[in-house]
């Protein structure tokens, strides 16, 4: 690890919410810049979006171009077993550690940030957390991007570009989808406990929440650079002392 840096970021939050724009942010930000205001490395970003989207398009070439049975979802694009979700997760942990075993000086350089959303119905985050391995939670932080459902659903509208349903920054979902799936999340909950960590199997994971209800994540560059800049001074001295 490079002391330096913040090694590892979970990043969570309602669809829409700014995370994907968060990312896009920081990624494109100058590599001193970014080391000095946010304390990260190069970016190396983990989302399971793309895993997600893969098991859609692997039914629809099963149930509409072979007539085979669809592996992951009903016609409706429900997931038919609701411990795909708790696959979902495990596959992010499998992918960074596959990172640590093909370099073992990656966090010399690198800051991950994996990026996931989860309501309470399919699990919540308390769900989510308990499928990441020990040695992840021991070492990462993190950010959860607050907007009320509303915000989300007005996000999720103004996104969409049917043209490129699979793209991070345009993909988005039904209204009746989004409310009941993410209406609800189990946020407050688990961070109820304690204001600076979150308690996941025997870790102590520091977190902080970014505000967004306000929407600095789109076209207002300096007032998302601000806030995300206390976010990480939080979090980076939360990591410090943890």
């Amino acid at each position: 690890m490079n002391p330096e840096t913040i090694p590892l970021i979970i990043l969570i939050g309602r669809p829409a919410s700014g995370k994907s724009e968060i990312i896009d942010y920081l990624s494109k930000a100058p590599p001193q810049e970014r080391r000095r205001r946010f304390h990260l490395g190069d970016l190396d970003v983990i989302d399971d979006f793309p895993m997600l989207w893969t098991w859609f398009e692997e039914d629809h070439i099963l149930s509409r171009e072979l007539g085979k049975p669809r592996l992951y979802t009903n016609d409706l694009g429900d997931f038919k077993y609701p411990y795909l979700w708790r696959l979902l997760t495990r596959r992010l942990g499998l992918e960074y550690h596959k990172r640590l075993r093909d370099n073992p000086d990656y966090h010399q350089h690198t800051t991950t940030i994996i990026e996931f959303s989860r309501g309470k119905q399919h699990g919540g985050y308390r769900q989510a957390f308990l499928q990441l391995p020990d040695d992840l939670l021991r070492n990462v932080v993190v950010i959860y991007v607050r907007v009320s459902f509303q915000e989300s659903l007005r996000k999720n509208r103004r996104r969409f570009n049917p043209e490129r349903p699979d793209s991070i920054l345009e993909h988005a979902l039904p209204d009746a989808k989004l409310e009941r799936l993410y209406r609800d999340d189990d946020w407050d909950e688990l961070s109820s406990g304690d204001p600076d960590y979150l308690d996941v199997h025997a870790a102590r994971v520091p977190y902080a929440v970014f505000e967004n209800e306000d929407d600095v994540t789109t076209d207002r560059p300096q007032a998302l650079a601000e806030r995300l800049q206390v976010a990480f001074d939080r979090l980076n001295s939360l990591q410090a002392a943890r």
